[in-house]
């Protein structure tokens, strides 16, 4: 029996369809790293165009809708198109814009229709990127309990404060930030939601260097920065969802970036191992050993249960369909998958997972990145200990009332 899902005639004719578009699109001299932080200037900047192509072709945010810039389309294309832009060795979109991938979600649920005109289209199209600002040094998994300040001064609101692990390398043009407009207030009806020019005087980015090195168009969880905000003024038009109803605006973000929307992955580094372990590596193969074919069917297995969560998610969320755990179910499942993953691959390859040597790290090092990467994958995005708590919060337990996901539409 052929459990296999295969391409109908139209499904086809787009992939086809897709291949030769980027085939045609990725800009001449255009690299791959192992290390998608080891991007120079030059090579990012090749990937801004590459996303300005994507944009035009309302494809670098396939599910926005067409009127914004983007592409809506249906659930199975977009999913063909992010097969394919995988297929290529990039990601949608092809640098890291995380800020974006949320941000515009959130506004076109929050924002006025003013908001939606002057923002989304240039995210959609590729013309900003967009880092978010969350995390501060004492708000992270609490970030009802941030303290960076937005006052309002005539047309204006003067944020002062600072915000870690923020974005990656090579800057951004503006930043989605949350913030507190009434220091008086009660906790979660005192915040609100800003859209930040990253060039406004004021503000200052430092680097911050952590374990791993990923940060453009992976996890970005490697190169990350503090930024300080010192007077900084923005324009009060910015302001996104209402003052102090920060905290319903948040519960799209974080539905966002807990999975609610699905994140449909990037499963490429489980096939080029595969690969790899089929292949002959200094006089003989990794499959040789029958542990090891073993082991390879579990960690197919494995990743094939994290891809199928992230389909569902985000067929429930483009279809309309009714959600509560699901997002945070799937950050759950895809960080210790992660980390089960990043684990097998070492008890298969041995040592030489755990160097990054061109002569011995097996893909050129890109074993030794994921695994550093597993690890801290477990932290960004609310922890695994968030993403519980969430859960449970949604199937009633320990509460009268069970908390609503994030409205997505």
């Amino acid at each position: 029996m052929d459990f296999a899902i295969e391409d109908s005639v139209e499904q086809s004719a787009f992939r086809e369809e897709v291949r030769a578009w980027l085939k045609e699109n990725i800009p001449e001299g255009t690299e791959y790293p192992v290390d998608p932080g080891d991007l120079t200037l030059e090579q990012y900047q090749l990937r801004r165009e590459l996303g300005r192509r994507l944009g035009a072709q309302g494809w670098l945010y396939p599910n926005m809708p067409t009127k914004y810039g983007g592409g809506d389309l249906p659930v199975e294309k977009v999913v063909i198109l992010n097969e394919e832009v995988g297929r290529a060795g990039f990601s949608l979109p092809p640098y890291y814009d995380a800020g974006g991938r949320m941000a515009a979600p959130t506004i076109l649920v929050w924002g006025s229709e003013e908001h939606k005109g002057r923002f989304l289209p240039e995210i959609c199209k590729g013309k900003v990127r967009t880092w978010q600002l969350l995390t501060e040094p004492g708000a992270g998994s609490d970030l009802a309990g941030i303290k960076m300040t937005a006052t309002r001064d005539g047309d204006a609101y003067v944020v002062n404060g600072q915000k870690i692990y923020v974005g990656s390398s090579h800057g951004a043009e503006q930043s989605w930030t949350v913030v507190v407009t009434d220091p008086d207030g009660e906790r979660h009806k005192n915040l609100s939601w800003l859209m930040i020019p990253m060039d406004l005087p004021g503000i200052t980015v430092v680097p911050l260097n952590l374990l791993t090195a990923g940060g453009e168009g992976g996890s970005g969880c490697g190169h990350k920065n503090t930024v300080f905000f010192d007077d900084v003024r923005v324009p009060a038009e910015n302001l996104v969802g209402g003052e102090n109803n920060g905290w319903k605006v948040a519960t799209t973000h974080l539905e966002m970036e807990h999975g609610g929307a699905g994140r449909l992955g990037d499963r490429r580094i489980i096939q080029e191992f595969i690969d790899y372990a089929k292949s002959e590596q200094h006089g003989y193969s990794l499959l040789d050993s029958e542990e090891a074919r073993e082991a390879l069917v579990d960690l197919h297995i494995e990743s094939e249960v994290t891809r199928l969560f992230a389909l569902r998610n985000y067929w429930m969320a483009h279809t309309g369909q009714p959600r509560s755990y699901e997002g945070s179910q799937y950050s759950l499942r895809r960080k210790l998958s992660g980390l089960d993953i990043a684990e097998k691959m070492l008890e298969i390859a041995g040592p030489y997972a755990l160097t990054n040597d061109a002569t011995y790290g097996p893909l050129n090092g890109a074993l030794e990145l994921y695994g550093r990467e597993a690890i801290t994958a477990l932290h960004p995005g609310a922890t695994t200990d968030i993403q519980r708590v969430i859960m449970s919060r949604r199937i009633g337990i320990g509460r009268q009332d069970r908390e609503k996901a994030g409205a997505l539409r």
